[in-house]
């Protein structure tokens, strides 16, 4: 039987939030999390990096929604005008989420509701906002059993929100914010306060809390990937805090997915700038009369490439655009497809980096 227990307010107890276990992982999680702030910095163009990540986050935080594309798949969209699948269209409004709650934050230095709703509609188009009907339950997919009841009242869900915000946006305690970023996440996933893409939004508070309190600069640390892959022990250990209150299984958990997706990043932008050294290198020897700086780091701001890009990056015109494209296509830095009427150009040897999970 399914017994109801009512969501606590922040912050629980201290005591089962800071045992040794975490504190042990947590200088772990810190130290990786500052080598990547810092490594992040010695890339000279952001955008560079917020792209590369951001579509693959929004890939991965999808499918743990059962939502499947393909990296292709997203980067074709988001490059030309063809039509697209539902999938597709949920994957790059989650994109476009990301975008938003970064500007937000840049902006003020902090989130209200109406933020946090408006994160939640460009996910998943439409003006719900927050539940206020009764009914809503989660169920286990395979045997349709309850396993949680988030708080059913409108005004219940209003007052949790208010308490989470006041924790969210202004650190109450001297608690490290990598383990008061764990019990967030428990916190805002447990309110459910949207009929659907809590999971998504939850997801996106996570990486902007990490920018709020300076961890990060800019948003590039995205735990979906350690998710999809320890999923079930995710869902298992939001249950477990639920049912038992113990705290201590989950934060490890979170803090273990910081340490390991920070080492994974590190790497993978390690490998971006070695690309990217690489390819200047090769374009100014092999097609110095075309090389520009503005046109090579375009390629790794957009991997899919087409004319109408260089020509608004460039201020040049089609032809010389077009030019450009084939001649960096002759000396193996690009690779051109046909996709209806348009051509498009994709740095293979990025995409290739980007797959790596």
């Amino acid at each position: 039987m399914h017994h109801i227990k009512k969501l606590e307010k922040l912050p629980p107890k201290r005591e089962k939030v800071e045992t040794l276990e975490i504190l042990r992982q947590l200088s772990k999680s810190s130290n990786s999390l500052g080598e990547l702030k810092g490594i992040a910095k010695t890339i000279p163009n952001q955008a560079m990096l917020i792209n590369a990540v951001a579509l693959q986050e929004a890939k991965d935080s999808s499918e743990i929604e059962n939502i499947i594309t393909t990296q292709d798949e997203l980067y074709k969209a988001l490059t030309t005008n063809g039509k697209y699948t539902s999938e597709i269209k949920e994957v790059i409004n989650y994109r476009k989420a990301i975008f938003l709650g970064h500007e937000i934050i840049q902006k003020q230095g902090f989130l209200r509701l109406k933020d946090i709703e408006e994160l939640q509609k460009t996910i998943v188009e439409n003006n719900a906002g927050v539940r206020n009907m009764p009914g809503t339950v989660l169920k286990n997919d395979k045997t349709g059993e309850i396993v949680y009841t988030p708080p059913q009242e409108k005004d219940e869900i209003l007052d949790l929100l208010s308490n989470f915000l006041d924790h969210f946006n202004l650190n109450q305690s001297d608690l490290s914010p990598l383990i008061n970023l764990a019990i967030l996440h428990y916190q805002f996933e447990s309110i459910h306060p949207f009929y659907d893409g809590n999971g998504r939004t939850g997801r996106i508070l996570n990486i902007l809390y990490l920018i709020i309190n300076e961890l990060l600069d800019i948003p590039i640390l995205y735990l979906s990937s350690y998710i999809n892959e320890n999923k079930s022990e995710y869902y298992r250990l939001l249950n477990t805090v639920n049912t038992t209150d113990e705290w201590e299984e989950w934060i490890l958990y979170i803090l273990k997915a910081i340490e390991e997706t920070s080492n994974k990043t590190i790497i993978k932008i390690n490998s971006i700038k070695e690309l990217l050294d690489d390819t200047i290198k090769i374009a100014q020897e092999n097609a110095s009369k075309i090389y520009r700086k503005e046109l090579i780091e375009l390629l790794f701001e957009q991997p899919y490439s087409k004319i109408d890009f260089v020509v608004d990056r460039l201020g040049v015109e089609r032809k010389a655009s077009s030019r450009y494209l084939k001649k960096l296509e002759g000396i193996g830095i690009l690779k051109s497809q046909k996709i209806g009427r348009e051509t498009i150009y994709i740095n293979l040897k990025l995409i290739d980096i980007l797959k790596v999970e």
